[in-house]
């Protein structure tokens, strides 16, 4: 019997990884070079890989695709050239923005770049009310002016974002359907459909990043296509969003802003179907790679979602799972600050030239070049990309920062470990008690290459329950693409006081809503039963202007009428106090429609002998090593991860090497071999 296969690849920045799970159990990873130039072409490298690991093209039954292309796009200014169509008075909202620098104190700060260039805003003489009523009405006559100005202009996509069009659309469809006529082959994108959002820089900011992407993503997308298509593979191709969930390639051309933490968003649904698989419901998802950290606080089985995100300061109304990001990877950069203080990152190494250690030109000290040093990474180990570290070049770097400090190369390698530590645990304390929630206890997830290395010490620090290190660390992202479920988004505006009498309108809303997301999940073939919807409202105080985003148990009114009581007690929690007496307004709704896909799990792996003792063959021997809060250099052991079976123990300190990452394991801690391949470490000393 034919294996069917879902495939999950994820293309980064330096390699794309692929992860295929078979319908009989079985597992099969890739990892290639990535292709800068034409992702596409590491798509098919990554293919061609699986297929000689037995995943014939033919066989896979869904393809699932995380990708950085509309990121790069954004912070490299590579998007198209668009024309934003605006009310009249409201052209330069792009120039002006909030009127905040994104450096307080920085005098002579470069202004950020430019979204649309001047030239290419049209004012449009129209203007429409908050309340949805015409102050003055868009005529034929404008809509023509308009239409021979875009035209004039040639542009490759065109933003509309008219005033208050989320609150009343018509005069942006009327433009949007002259505008079509006129040039059919170029995407015109409406606010009113991209962000249904109050705040009109984030909204115009939202239009103007989405319209700019669309040839962007429609041009890869359809090369993508293409190319796996004429490769063999039948199935649809499915693209994760920032979000967390997946939607087919033709709508993703559509939103494409909505694609922009692909990468990031699949870590995190990694982690979560890996905490599903042991019973964790409540978790931190931690990605170490080589430039940064993302870290996400997980409870109740389900991510948190922001509805903005931000990219050089500009914010962007999109739906995307809270993650805090610090500038801390195996390539950041340890250096001495003005009075002579040690820092480590944000700055990188990058994969070019890397880490002084990769040997390919970089002379500057990093975080993984203080492993080396330390020696719970060695020479010997094994890397992705036949990568081999050189000890020497490592040490030359090093001694560059320790004699101004007058430390030696040891103490200096130490410090940065615990300065990189550091970081890592104020971006735990970040999603964790900033939100009101107490991390201890709490399990941590870690993956990327170099999340397992740090877990331990991140453990010690902050007093964490347990370490989970998944099968394949590095390749977690690619996991969590084929763990992934479809999912739609719908938000809306609706500024409503919270009053008894306000519920049957709100819960009207949500029915429609759901409505309308259960209709497009069908029209990709899932059925009512597999779709589940997840409602939640932004709310504030009357008066004030942040809001806090309030779970709601149902669709119906009778949420409505808790959500008050509901938005205090979040108050309190996320600020310490409430304010009972006030009144509530729900600013905006929001309805996420989730459709269920089959996920064949991974066979569990061999089961351990009766001591539980690792076998030999897995033995790499042992190493010298500087462990933290140690003075001296001990012998631990080393392991090929690979070879570990179902129920092995592993008592610290020792190391778990594999091609994708290395764990360590800190002096009383015991790693113990979960059924699939996971590994969970406990201090036992508690």
């Amino acid at each position: 019997m034919t294996t069917r296969w879902t495939v999950g690849i994820d293309v980064g920045g330096t390699f794309t990884d692929a992860v295929a799970v078979g319908d009989n159990g079985r597992f099969a990873t890739a990892k290639v070079v990535s292709t800068p130039d034409d992702p596409s072409r590491a798509l098919l490298d990554a293919l061609a890989a699986l297929a000689t690991d037995g995943v014939a093209p033919e066989a896979i039954e869904r393809l699932v695709h995380g990708t950085t292309v509309a990121t790069n796009a954004l912070l490299t200014g590579s998007l198209a050239r668009v024309v934003l169509c605006a009310t009249d008075g409201f052209t330069d909202l792009l120039t002006i923005r909030t009127g905040q620098r994104p450096d307080m104190y920085d005098l002579f700060q470069p202004r950020p770049g430019e979204l649309v260039a001047e030239a290419d805003r049209i004012a449009v003489r129209e203007r429409i009310a908050a309340d949805g009523s015409a102050v003055q009405a868009l005529t034929d006559e404008e809509i023509g002016r308009v239409v021979r100005a875009v035209r004039r202009r040639r542009p490759a996509s065109v933003a509309i974002a008219l005033l208050f069009s989320y609150v009343e659309p018509r005069h942006e469809e009327r433009l949007a359907a002259a505008l079509r006529a006129a040039m059919p082959r170029v995407p015109i994108t409406l606010s009113s459909e991209v962000s249904r959002e109050v705040r009109e820089y984030p909204r115009t900011v939202t239009t103007a990043v989405a319209a700019g992407l669309r040839p962007v993503m429609e041009r890869y997308l359809e090369r993508a296509r293409t190319s796996i298509a004429a490769h063999g593979v039948r199935a649809p191709l499915l693209v994760m969003e920032s979000g967390g969930g997946l939607v087919p390639a033709d709508r993703a051309t559509r939103e494409p802003h909505r694609l922009i933490l692909s990468g990031p968003a699949a870590g995190v649904a990694g982690a979560i179907e890996l905490g599903a698989r042991l019973g964790l419901q409540d978790l931190l998802a931690l990605d170490m790679g080589g430039t940064s950290v993302d870290v996400c606080l997980v409870r109740d089985g389900r991510a948190p979602v922001t509805g903005m995100q931000r990219h050089d300061g500009a914010p962007l109304t999109v739906a995307a799972l809270d993650i805090a990001t610090a500038g801390a990877g195996g390539g950041s950069i340890a250096w001495l600050d003005p009075a002579g203080a040690l820092r480590v990152g944000p700055q990188s190494a990058g994969a070019e030239p890397g880490p002084a250690a990769y040997g390919r030109g970089g002379d500057q000290p990093t975080v993984t070049d203080a492993h080396l040093v330390v020696g719970t990474l060695d020479e010997g180990t094994p890397l992705a990309g036949r990568l081999r570290l050189d000890r020497a070049s490592a040490e030359a770097a090093l001694r560059r920062l320790a004699e101004p400090l007058g430390l030696t190369l040891d103490a200096a390698a130490e410090g940065i470990l615990a300065i990189a530590t550091a970081r890592l645990a104020g971006a735990v304390r970040q999603v964790s008690i900033e939100r009101g929630v107490d991390p201890r206890g709490l399990p941590l997830v870690a993956f990327g290459g170099a999340g397992p290395l740090h877990a331990a010490r991140l453990m010690r620090e902050l007093g964490l329950g347990e370490i989970v290190v998944p099968r394949s660390p590095g390749l977690l992202c690619a996991v969590g693409l084929a763990g992934a479920d479809e999912r739609l988004d719908a938000a809306q505006t609706v500024m409503a006081r919270l009053d008894p009498a306000a519920a049957p309108a709100l819960a009207a809303w949500f029915g429609a809503a759901a409505r309308e997301l259960r209709a497009g999940l069908a029209a990709d073939g899932i059925s009512a039963d597999r779709s589940t919807f997840h409602a939640s409202a932004d709310c504030r105080y009357v008066g004030q202007g942040h809001e806090l985003s309030i779970p709601l148990a149902g669709l119906g009114a009778r949420p409505m009428r808790v959500l008050a009581a509901a938005f205090h007690a979040a108050h309190r929690v996320r600020y310490g106090h409430a304010a009972p007496d006030e009144p509530v307004e729900a600013v905006t709704l929001r309805l996420i429609g989730v459709g269920r896909l089959d996920h064949p799990r991974p066979a569990a792996v061999e089961p351990s002998a009766r001591d539980r003792r690792p076998a030999a063959a897995t033995s790499r021997g042992t190493r010298s090593v500087l462990l933290p809060g140690t003075a001296t250099r001990v012998p631990v052991d080393v392991w090929w991860r690979d070879g570990l079976r179902w129920g092995d123990r592993l008592d610290g300190p020792c190391i778990i090497e594999q091609l994708d990452a290395t764990t360590l394991v800190l002096a009383g801690m015991r790693a113990e071999v979960g059924r699939w391949g996971d590994l969970r470490i406990r201090d036992v000393t508690r």
